[in-house]
């Protein structure tokens, strides 16, 4: 770590009309201070890096040249939005990122009045934007908006969709692409610049406008043939074709780290649009810290580190597997003796771990960019041509294709093997990549099966037994981070579909445990074994098909049970109740009318980004919080819990 760097011009920013006040020349200086209070505040906090180094220049100028907050600026997904944050009065808590209580790393409304628009999910930002530019236009009110959005988020179809209606916004619209990887134009240099100065000035568009107007009085047809060879001599000289077709006047590509050319073109196009723009600007991601430009993923994410040297603070090496390594290494292993195995992942490679199996097959790899419907639909694909896709998304995004695993799987049974990363809480990423919700989306589908390991051993037989099932879809969801530390299995052992298994046996109490809250379970187990409860623990392993069989059993011999599961309402525990009362076990006058059931799940609220154990704790889902549910459950006293020997 190193002391904050001096940075004479930006300690006079608080907000953008401090910026303001300078002259364009002194923002190159601003910028440069900018750049290193980056580095040093995610050197002290971790977090996303080198998608804001990527972006000092272009937000400095944005800031300075629009009138925010009036004008509206929305970031796609948001990693890169610390510049910004400083830029908004937030300087002083930029120690705080992603820490509990502090900033969050998006954009976020109730955070400040410069984040009109929250973003942590990709390709959304320009639906937003034309949303309030519309409303600034129905209602008269001052304002553009500003949306931000990287090459990687345009490879979803949502981007292309808003752009289609972008022409209801008028000129209050402007996109910004920021290209720093698709090469999607000629190369970025003076010629470039010039021309988007060019073109975005008053004369040329006041020259166009002049021209429109003759030829719309000569005929029209030959007023729209003058302005489509207008159009495509601009876009051989230019690009941008594509975007002119969608209703966009195209400015670009400029250099997005060259302010001498992003301001003015800026300018041009705050005074001078006549309808939606697209400013296409190059940019390098980690610009300006070398340790960030030399690595492959240029600091993308990273923990903290030491500004000098690049090197993180990863802890100590060594110990269990990360669950998505795991996932990825099992499934490149069962890829050796079937060729019908292929894993799909969008634009996450090495968070899902797909980058193990591509890297050992290749050719059954395959990235479809941030396009989980897609992904989806292309998995329905290949499973019926005979197939067996492994469609690895996390839980979060997974959300985005909810209609295709219905339409396009589930209705037509296929057998698409969903493979779940970041299922339950993520610390530091937050409610928006939270998996909450995918236990009760995907175990209420038909033709479903959905299965969750309790370690790193179980999730390597689970993806074994889902490259067996042809039957019909089926799911595994596993946690963000590493295993508990067990063994990894010398040989797969397929699992049988919709059977628990039970891990330590008791009499009294039952709890039944979904996924990896399973070590806290048994650690409950011996606290109530202590206050003389005798507890029976129950590795479920399946949410759908449930083991009915094991459950009545358990209902009919103990008098409480507990289901655990880091999920929200609607998965085991639903699920289990719904058993319980269809089966009549819950009646009163039944002869087991005396079993208390209870259910442990995610809060009904969006969890603030935290440390992973302060997390849990906030939702009730370790060790004393059982204990206590099952002594109240009792009628029991619930003091004396930490006495007994459990800490959260």
């Amino acid at each position: 770590m190193t002391d904050k760097p001096e940075t004479p011009f930006l300690d006079q920013v608080n907000f953008p009309e401090d910026l303001r006040k300078f002259s364009a020349k002194e923002m190159h200086q601003i910028a440069d201070e900018l750049r290193q209070e980056v580095i040093s505040a995610v050197s002290v906090t971790g977090g996303h890096l080198g998608a804001g180094l990527g972006v000092v220049e272009l937000t400095t100028a944005i800031h300075y040249v629009f009138n925010t907050p009036t004008d509206k600026l929305i970031f796609d997904v948001g990693h890169q939005c610390y510049p910004h944050k400083i830029l908004t009065g937030r300087r002083d808590r930029i120690r705080t990122l992603r820490q509990g209580g502090g900033l969050s790393g998006f954009t976020k409304r109730s955070e400040s009045e410069y984040d009109p628009f929250g973003a942590a999910h990709s390709s959304t930002s320009i639906s937003a934007a034309l949303g309030f530019a519309v409303a600034n236009k129905m209602s008269g009110a001052q304002g553009k908006a500003i949306a931000v959005i990287g090459d990687g988020a345009m490879s979803a179809g949502m981007a292309y969709e808003a752009m289609n209606n972008a022409e209801a916004a008028g000129n209050r619209l402007v996109v910004i692409l920021n290209d720093n990887d698709m090469s999607i134009a000629p190369p970025v240099g003076g010629l470039s610049g010039y021309l988007a100065r060019l073109v975005s000035s008053s004369e040329y568009v006041g020259l166009r406008k002049f021209a429109s107007k003759i030829t719309a009085k000569l005929s029209r047809r030959v007023h729209d043939a003058a302005e489509r060879a207008e159009e495509y001599a601009r876009g051989m000289a230019m690009g941008g074709t594509l975007f002119e077709e969608l209703g966009f006047y195209y400015v670009g590509p400029i250099d997005g780290h060259n302010l001498d050319q992003l301001i003015p073109v800026l300018e041009n196009v705050r005074d001078n649009a006549e309808g939606p723009v697209l400013i296409h600007v190059v940019t390098q991601k980690g610009k300006g810290y070398a340790p960030a430009e030399a690595a492959a993923d240029k600091y993308h994410g990273v923990a903290k580190f030491d500004v000098i040297s690049g090197k993180q603070d990863k802890g100590p090496g060594g110990g269990p597997p990360a669950y998505q390594n795991v996932f990825g290494e099992t499934l490149a292993k069962l890829a050796e003796n079937d060729p019908k195995i292929c894993a799909i992942t969008a634009a996450m490679p090495s968070g899902t771990g797909v980058d193990k199996f591509a890297a050992a097959h290749p050719d059954r790899a395959f990235d479809v960019g941030i396009a989980e419907q897609h992904g989806v639909t292309f998995a329905a694909g290949l499973a019926a041509q005979g197939m067996r896709p492994f469609c690895a998304i996390y839980s979060t995004f997974l959300q985005r294709a909810y209609d295709q695993v219905v339409h396009d799987v589930a209705i037509q049974n296929l057998p698409v093997r969903f493979a779940i990363d970041r299922a339950g809480l993520v610390g530091a990423d937050g409610s928006t990549h939270a998996g909450s919700f995918d236990l009760t989306y995907l175990a209420t589908l038909p033709n479903m099966v959905v299965m969750s390991p309790s370690d790193e051993a179980e999730l390597a037989h689970m993806t074994y037994t889902a490259a067996l099932y042809d039957d019909g879809p089926i799911a595994f969801r596993y946690p963000r981070g590493n295993g508990v530390g067990v063994d990894m299995p010398l040989k797969f052992e397929q699992i049988e579909i919709g059977r628990g298994r039970i891990v330590k046996q008791g009499a009294k109490v039952a709890i039944l445990s979904l996924g990896t809250r399973l070590s806290e379970a048994m650690k409950a187990a011996d606290v109530l074994e202590a206050k003389g409860l005798s507890t029976t623990v129950v590795d479920m392993r399946f949410v759908k098909p449930l083991d009915e069989d094991l459950i009545r059993k358990l209902m009919t011999s103990h008098e409480v049970v507990v289901t655990l599961e880091e999920g929200a309402i609607g998965g085991l525990g639903a699920h289990v109740l719904t058993m319980a009362s269809d089966l009549g076990l819950t009646d009163p006058d039944s002869a087991h009318g005396g079993l208390k059931i209870r259910t442990m799940r995610l809060p009904d609220i969006f969890q603030e980004h935290d440390n992973p154990q302060k997390q849990y704790d906030e939702a009730g889902l370790n060790a004393p919080q059982i204990v206590d549910m099952v002594l109240k459950a009792l009628r029991h006293n619930s003091a004396g819990v930490e006495e007994a020997g459990v800490r959260a």
